[in-house]
């Protein structure tokens, strides 16, 4: 008879895990103060709300609240001035947006390789990528893992390169004791609704300088000035404004998070402790200088030849199908159909005009990310980690149960 789950065996876990959005009172009564105020739009005083307390929460000194995470990142871009035929290094381990982004002000992604045990982009890498045309690094803070932020900066400032910190996933995290987002020249968040503050969508821009934010405040609220009047659009810019709806749930958010970061450290912790029992699982490493993680991602590393040869595909299967929530991950982007074949390269920003470069998608090659992508990592998302300590022993224990029965995988 077989053991494992996938096989026809019994579940080790039955029900269900902490799910996400939370179920709180506290958002329907922020919702009804919006509605009951009569203004929904950003006159209603609850985006400046936004905009003060996350700076705060994330130890920056201003903040544009947005309409989502991508244009928070894109807003990054535009005021540290990032145009066409510029160059962005970003990481190939992460959301389709931190690339976007880039292609959507006319710039040009270079990927550079990742850390295989932090997952977090590789100085030295990025360092290798630079060329003229290059104007910025976007790091991303995947899982809510800092970056080497020390590092990164380094090569930053040596190159006379805008920093950025793609910071969609990292709420709350710190390095070398502050919080993320404005270690850098700007960062971005995002409030999508897997993220560990939501509103369903929403983002917001942090940084420290009062130039960039002038420049993005400005541009994402249709060339007006922070001086200026209603009808007064001194400069270019577009309609990225947020609701009164999402500024509400995101101040309910900000009350609850402290004690769900405290939470998620708690479980993220016992659930590594468990694992260093294991022998061929692991877990993303902290880089140098990273003092917390937002666990937005918790990412488990897989070793297939101390797995018996069994493939990272199929030991997630079995384990997922004894109820732990878990996936396979990222694939590397230059991978995806938009890099490796949508291209019009007579069109901006590949146009000779523009972009004198030569980056041809089809033949990038990150060897860390390939490796962690497609066969060396796993992960489970963050609201699992809001549960108890039980639920972290059985993520563990249905890992432990598969590893004890890799015969029935082969």
């Amino acid at each position: 008879m077989s053991k494992l789950a996938i096989n026809g065996g019994p579940k080790l876990r039955t029900e269900g895990f902490v799910g996400w959005p939370p179920r709180d009172e506290g958002y329907l009564k922020a919702l009804a103060e919006v509605i009951d105020s009569g203004v929904w739009g950003v006159s209603g005083g609850k985006n400046k709300q936004v905009c003060e307390q996350f700076a705060q929460f994330q130890d920056a000194e201003f903040a544009v609240a947005c309409a989502n995470g991508t244009k928070a990142l894109e807003l990054c871009l535009l005021a540290t001035g990032v145009n066409y035929g510029h160059e962005v290094i970003v990481p190939p381990y992460t959301f389709i947006a931190t690339a976007s982004s880039v292609v959507s002000v006319g710039a040009v992604p270079v990927f550079a390789d990742i850390d295989r045990e932090t997952f977090c982009l590789d100085p030295e890498a990025v360092e290798a990528e630079i060329t003229p045309r290059t104007k910025a690094i976007s790091a991303v803070h995947v899982g809510g893992m800092p970056c080497d932020m020390k590092a990164l900066k380094a090569v930053a400032d040596k190159h006379d390169l805008a920093l950025i910190e793609d910071a969609a996933q990292a709420h709350g995290a710190q390095y070398d004791g502050t919080k993320v987002g404005a270690i850098g020249d700007a960062g971005g968040f995002s409030f999508q609704s897997s993220k560990n503050i939501t509103a369903g969508e929403g983002g917001v821009m942090v940084t420290n300088s009062q130039e960039l934010w002038e420049k993005a405040w400005s541009y994402h609220n249709i060339g007006r000035v922070p001086e200026g009047g209603w009808y007064d659009h001194r400069v270019f810019g577009t309609n990225l404004r947020m609701t009164e709806f999402q500024a509400a749930l995101i101040l309910r958010g900000l009350e609850t998070v402290g004690q769900q970061m405290d939470r998620r450290d708690e479980n993220a912790f016992h659930l590594r402790n468990r694992l260093d029992e294991v022998d061929g699982v692991g877990y993303q490493a902290f880089p140098e200088g990273a003092t917390r993680s937002a666990w937005h991602l918790f990412i488990f590393t897989y070793d297939a030849e101390r797995n018996g040869g069994v493939t990272r595909d199929k030991f997630v299967q079995a384990v997922a199908a004894e109820g732990v929530p878990v996936g396979n991950g990222y694939n590397p982007l230059y991978r995806e159909g938009m890099f490796q074949n949508a291209w019009d390269r007579s069109k901006p920003p590949f146009a000779p005009s523009v972009y004198d470069g030569d980056v041809d998608y089809a033949q990038t090659h990150c060897p860390n990310c390939e490796f962690l992508c497609d066969e060396g990592s796993f992960w489970m998302g963050q609201s699992p980690l809001l549960g108890t300590t039980k639920d972290m022993d059985d993520v563990a224990d249905a890992i432990i149960k598969v590893k004890e029965n890799l015969d029935e995988l082969k």
